[in-house]
């Protein structure tokens, strides 16, 4: 997988100057657009568009810092109709317009050319499974979030703090089915979101049943889904968990990611410092 992946990022080099496909992309990788990105996203730490953007804003500061073309056509080159449009992808990467930095030969961002490896460190296991599921239903609240792609998220503390923690506690008694216990669920989230990028979120379990406080419902989708759990000190054992699922599992297993909502479940202990996590996301065997 991360060889097909690598040929992927050639062809994204090889084509600076043109329309990077996304479709193409994944055609080459084998694997779906949806995946690609998502993949790509949780490897790079970056979604594709940007860093296509600012690879081609690499190389398109250093032609103008050359002074050998003009600045027309230098955007034309690498897909600007315009000057001013031009312009402002350039000063949204570099901080500065194309035509002050030629004049004052200013200092300008790199964006480096990535290429993926896997490193297997070998000092733990990933413990997973998947599993098929028929239609299920999660009942709880919902609310719109900020994406923030480090650090905590104020708004979901907020959010759950209004829930509250008896609310939260009745919930867990009446969870009737797998996956159990009180849930995260982020629905419409896309590997090309923005920081800041409005989101759904909901909090609630898995139940057929009238729970109390819970107001709102989400009817699941039947689907194959690969469950990982992880042990270990809080909150980095949860952190490490997305980030080895994308840059171990995947690369190394048969499945990529399909749409649907990612489902989260984490039990911290009373003094805060240690967590057991489990995180569902929905997955189609590769190639189907």
């Amino acid at each position: 997988m991360l060889e097909r992946l690598n040929e992927a990022m050639d062809h994204i080099e090889d084509h600076l100057d043109e329309t990077v496909d996304a479709a193409e992309l994944a055609r080459i990788a084998m694997t779906s657009e949806y995946h690609f990105r998502r993949m790509f996203s949780a490897l790079a730490g970056i979604p594709l568009s940007a860093y296509v953007r600012r690879r081609r804003m690499t190389l398109a500061g250093a032609e103008v810092l050359a002074g050998e073309r003009t600045l027309l056509d230098v955007a034309v080159r690498y897909g600007y109709s315009s000057g001013e449009a031009f312009a402002r992808a350039f000063r949204a990467v570099h901080g500065v317009g194309p035509g002050e930095a030629r004049r004052t030969g200013a200092a300008l961002h790199s964006q480096p050319r990535m290429s993926f490896r896997l490193i297997v460190e070998g000092s733990s296991s990933m413990r997973y499974r998947v599993v098929e599921k028929d239609r299920f239903r999660l009942v709880g609240r919902g609310t719109r979030i900020p994406l923030v792609y480090e650090g905590m998220n104020p708004a979901i503390v907020e959010f759950v703090k209004s829930i509250g923690k008896e609310t939260l506690g009745r919930w867990e008694e009446r969870a009737t089915g797998e996956p159990d216990g009180v849930l995260a669920v982020v629905g419409n989230h896309s590997a090309e979101d923005a920081e800041g990028t409005e989101l759904d979120y909901f909090h609630g379990v898995v139940s057929e049943t009238e729970v109390p406080g819970a107001s709102e419902a989400l009817d699941i989708e039947p689907g194959l889904w690969a469950v990982f759990e992880s042990s270990g000190e809080f909150p980095l054992a949860v952190q490490y968990l997305w980030r080895d699922v994308y840059t171990q599992w995947f690369p190394s297993n048969p499945y990529r990611s399909r749409p649907g909502p990612s489902l989260s479940r984490t039990r911290v202990s009373e003094d805060g410092t240690h967590a057991d996590a489990e995180v569902w996301i929905p997955v189609e065997r590769a190639g189907d």
